[in-house]
């Protein structure tokens, strides 16, 4: 271990934005504390084995086309270890039936009409509607709109409830009504403002793509949840600390620099700091925040979080009688059924059937905003309701060899309508109060990649903060 020297940066949580602001000031010459209430770091990102095969408990991927993550493995030394899946298509159950999903979508909007209509996710008369896109005159929109609002005013209502509340289901569990247009659909959002039609201005964005961008999604062999263990190891052996069962109850500002209290009201410790990066959820963040930053604390309250679960189960391959649907499927609420996603993750990911060819992995995942009843039922019954759908759309009668069920109570920040709006007003509140920033899923997006780069930016802003003390490193690599 080298020693470090200079300042000391406390980050506050350690999820992988934590980590990730973490190692940058750790790179840069700082000397860090990463402290996270868990018993392990990680947050949302975990993995085990089931059945012998090391699955995902949250999230499975990173978008490969976005370079951040991509970057932080290779600086770990494990970019040769990168793999991608096998296949990425995938289907979605529209009306009793798994469709294909169309060709030349993106995020549900359709730029190849002749291929949403082989897909038959729609109906004849919702199908018959989105042309109209390509002749009606501009709709008019804010500075933001909801994504059922501009979208289902372009394309029709089942464009909205069969294609992009799936997908975008996904990523947020939330409700398309509420979504923001232009925090969740960025790109897109930012393609519809020089076109009158959102089918053009989507076809403009495929135009614009490169020809050969490359594998969509990757993750590590072991899992996208090693992940944290890699950065935490490096962190430390910069000469950082990574503390777990350690909880921030208080921050406060001192006359050079802030003051955490860890632990207990019966046996609290101090800890001082020149800097402090909170990269925590939205609420407690917002309780960090409330005494020294109280307008950032406000808006923070108001961002709310859906609740999910992923029941994973695992199979033997003649628990299959039925050919598979690529990686899986996705499965729009207006269905009416509990898992709004399957996952066959020993298709998708071939390095995990190659470890384990006599299993077959499958991910669940149940919950939406607005339905936690969905998951006051015990596991047994969530396990029964992954059970039910794969015997309705797959034909298994199997029972599965060993099953899994992770709750993430409160896992998913929403970013409705005003999002970016409130964002900046976090930022401009935080702007204003010297060694401090913040960093994680509750502001520019929940994938892996965009938590990576809040940390970068975070870290950046407590480096330029230090260096106008005189206090930095400027470490390197």
């Amino acid at each position: 271990m080298s020693a470090v020297l200079g300042p000391h940066v406390v980050v506050v949580g350690g999820g992988i934005a934590g980590l990730a602001a973490a190692r940058r000031l750790a790179v840069s010459g700082v000397r860090v504390t990463v402290l996270d209430a868990a018993a392990r770091v990680g947050g949302k990102l975990r993995v085990s084995e089931i059945a012998g095969v090391p699955v995902d408990e949250g999230a499975e991927s990173m978008l490969a086309r976005r370079p951040e993550a991509v970057r932080l493995i290779r600086e770990l030394g494990h970019g040769d270890d990168l793999v991608h899946p096998g296949t990425t298509g995938s289907s979605v159950l529209s009306r009793g039936e798994l469709r294909p999903l169309p060709g030349g979508q993106m995020m549900g909007v359709p730029t190849d009409l002749g291929a949403l209509a082989g897909s038959r996710v729609l109906s004849t008369s919702g199908l018959a509607r989105v042309p109209l896109d390509l002749a009606l005159p501009a709709t008019r929109r804010g500075a933001d709109v909801s994504v059922a609002g501009f979208v289902g005013a372009r394309l029709g209502r089942e464009v909205v409830d069969r294609l992009v509340e799936p997908l975008l289901g996904g990523v947020y569990a939330g409700r398309v009504e509420h979504l923001s247009f232009e925090a969740t659909m960025p790109a897109l959002a930012a393609a519809a403002r020089g076109h009158r039609s959102l089918i053009a201005a989507a076809r403009g964005l495929r135009a614009a793509a490169p020809a050969d961008p490359g594998p969509l999604f990757a993750t590590l062999p072991g899992g996208a949840g090693t992940l944290p263990g890699l950065v935490a190891a490096d962190v430390e052996r910069r000469g950082g600390t990574v503390r777990t069962g350690a909880t921030v109850r208080e921050l406060r500002r001192t006359p050079h620099g802030w003051r955490l209290t860890i632990g207990s009201t019966r046996d609290p410790e101090a800890l001082d700091a020149d800097a402090v990066v909170v990269a925590v959820p939205a609420a407690p963040a917002a309780r960090l925040l409330a005494a020294d930053v109280p307008a950032a604390a406000r808006e923070l309250e108001r961002v709310e979080y859906a609740s999910m679960a992923i029941i994973t189960l695992a199979y033997r391959p003649s628990a299959f009688p039925r050919t598979e649907h690529g990686s899986g499927y996705l499965v729009p609420a207006v269905e009416g059924r509990d898992v709004k996603a399957v996952t066959f993750s020993s298709v998708k990911w071939p390095h995990l059937r190659a470890k384990a060819p006599d299993v077959v992995a499958v991910r669940c995942s149940i919950g939406r905003f607005g339905e936690e009843h969905t998951l006051h039922r015990s596991d047994e019954e969530l396990k029964a309701a992954a059970m039910i759908e794969l015997a309705a759309t797959r034909g298994v009668t199997e029972l599965p060899l060993e099953h899994r069920v992770s709750r993430w109570g409160g896992g998913l920040p929403q970013y409705n309508v005003g999002h970016g709006d409130r964002v900046a007003r976090v930022r401009a509140a935080v702007a204003g109060v010297p060694g401090l920033a913040v960093a994680g899923a509750a502001y520019d997006g929940l994938g892996i990649p965009a938590c990576i780069a809040s940390a970068d930016a975070a870290a950046a802003r407590i480096l330029d903060h230090l260096e106008s003390r005189g206090e930095s490193n400027h470490g390197s690599e």
